[in-house]
C-alpha cells in the first residue's frame, strides 16, 4: 500500500469530485475582472489584491494563499478559450482514471507547492538581495500538468492536437516538456543579457518558478503512487521465491534425473544434466547417457 492510498482510506470521503471545474470557474471569474477592469479600473485593484504577495501575506492578507487562482495566466482571446474547454476535457478523463482523491491530491497539491515555493523565493531573494521579490502564480501550469499525468497513465492513447492533428498522448508529453525547457532557456538568456549576477538568477528563480513548481508536484503525485515494498516484505518475498526454486532441505525432492541410470544431483554434485531436443517428452539424462541413449518416440 502506498501513502496516498493511506491518507484516501483517512480523508478520502471528503474528496471533492470534478475539483478541475471549480478552478476553470475561478479562471472565468478572474478573466470577467480582467476584461471589466479595463472599463472600471476599481476592478483592476479588486483583482490586483488576489495576487500572491508573501509580504502581503505576512501582514494579514492571509486571503491571497488562494485567491491568485483567479489570476489569469493571458489576456481573453480564442486560445484561452480552447484551453478551458481542454481542460474541463483532460479533467473528466483523468479523474475516471485516478479517481475523485487522487485526482484532489494532484491538483490542491500543485496550490501548495506553488504556496510554498513563492515562500521560499520570496525568503532567499530577502536574504540574498536585501528585498523579498513576489513571484507571479496562476493555475496555468497546474492544469497543464492534468494533460502530462494523462500521457503518463496513457502513453499510447491517441487525441487531437488542436483538434485537427491526431498525436499520441507521449508525443504530446515530449512537446510541452520541450517548450517548457525552451521557455526557461530563452527567461535565462534574456536575463542574463541585461541583469546582474545575484539579481539575474533571482529573476530567473521568479519568472520560471510557476512553470517548475508544477512540475515538481507532479513528479512528486506519481513517485508516492508508487508501491514501495519494506526490506522485510522484499526478504520474505526472497525466501518464498527460494521455495520454489530450490527443493526444501530434508524432503528428498530432486531437481534432476537421469532417465537412464537414475542418478541425480545428489548422488553426485558434479554431474551434468540435460534435455533431450530428439526425445518424444521431457527426458533428461546425464552427461554419461545424453549421447548415448536411445531416442524415445522417435522412428
Amino acid at each position: 500500500m502506498n501513502w496516498i492510498d493511506k491518507l484516501e482510506r483517512k480523508i478520502g470521503r471528503y474528496a471533492i469530485p470534478r475539483l478541475d471545474r471549480y478552478l476553470v470557474i475561478g479562471l472565468i471569474v478572474g478573466y470577467v475582472l480582467q476584461v471589466v477592469g479595463s472599463a472600471v479600473p476599481a476592478f483592476s485593484v479588486l483583482l490586483s489584491y488576489f495576487q500572491f504577495d508573501a509580504y502581503s501575506i505576512l501582514h494579514g492578507q492571509i486571503w491571497r494563499i488562494v485567491t491568485w487562482i483567479l489570476i489569469p495566466p493571458t489576456g481573453l482571446d480564442i486560445f484561452a478559450i480552447l484551453f478551458l474547454v481542454c481542460v474541463l476535457t483532460w479533467g473528466n478523463s483523468l479523474e475516471m482514471l485516478l479517481g475523485t482523491f487522487r485526482m484532489n491530491v494532484l491538483l490542491v497539491g500543485g496550490i501548495l507547492i506553488c504556496d510554498i515555493g513563492g515562500f521560499l523565493i520570496y525568503g532567499i531573494s530577502y536574504l540574498v538581495l536585501g528585498m523579498g521579490i513576489p513571484i507571479y502564480l496562476t493555475t496555468y501550469y497546474i492544469l497543464l500538468s492534468m494533460l502530462m499525468a494523462m500521457a503518463i497513465c496513457m502513453p499510447d492513447a491517441q487525441v487531437r492536437f488542436w483538434f485537427i492533428l491526431p498525436m499520441k498522448m507521449k508525443w504530446m508529453l515530449y512537446f510541452e516538456l520541450a517548450y517548457i525547457v525552451y521557455a526557461i532557456i530563452q527567461i535565462f538568456v534574456s536575463t542574463k543579457a541585461t541583469l546582474g549576477a545575484a539579481f539575474g538568477v533571482m529573476t530567473i528563480l521568479v519568472y520560471c518558478s510557476q512553470m517548475v513548481l508544477p512540475l515538481i508536484n507532479l513528479a512528486l503525485f506519481f513517485y508516492f503512487m508508487r508501491y514501495h515494498v519494506s526490506r522485510k516484505q522484499k526478504k520474505r518475498k526472497a525466501q518464498f521465491q527460494a521455495q520454489f526454486s530450490e527443493p526444501r532441505p530434508g524432503s528428498g525432492i530432486t531437481k534432476h534425473k537421469c532417465a537412464i541410470c537414475g542418478r541425480t544431483e545428489k548422488d553426485d554434485p558434479n554431474l551434468t544434466f540435460r534435455y533431450c531436443s530428439k526425445c518424444a517428452g521431457n527426458y533428461e539424462y546425464c552427461q554419461e547417457h545424453l549421447f548415448t541413449h536411445t531416442h524415445i518416440g522417435t522412428m
